[in-house]
């Protein structure tokens, strides 16, 4: 359904509405970013459980968790990237 949205923006916007394809670009930049926070706040959430419930294995979960952190920021990035190429 998103994704039809932004497939209508966009053809209005390749049609001659310059508004709609800029609004386009924003909402598809917010979404990456919502997308991205919520990912890393559910990293973080099960990382200090995990470490709260197991104390000595808190290395290993702090080391995936930032593994996992930095593999969700370079999907995000690749989406504003794409976005950023597309207008």
């Amino acid at each position: 359904m998103i994704h039809a949205f932004f497939t209508a923006v966009q053809d209005a916007a390749a049609v001659g509405t310059p508004g709609l394809g800029l609004l386009g670009g924003g909402l598809a930049i917010g979404l990456t970013v919502i997308g991205a926070g919520m990912g890393i706040g559910r990293i973080g959430g099960a990382a200090a459980e995990g470490i709260a419930r197991q104390p000595e294995a808190a290395g290993n979960i702090q080391t995936a968790a930032i593994i996992l952190a930095a593999l969700i920021e370079g999907a995000a990035l690749f989406g504003l990237g794409l976005t950023f190429l597309k207008f």
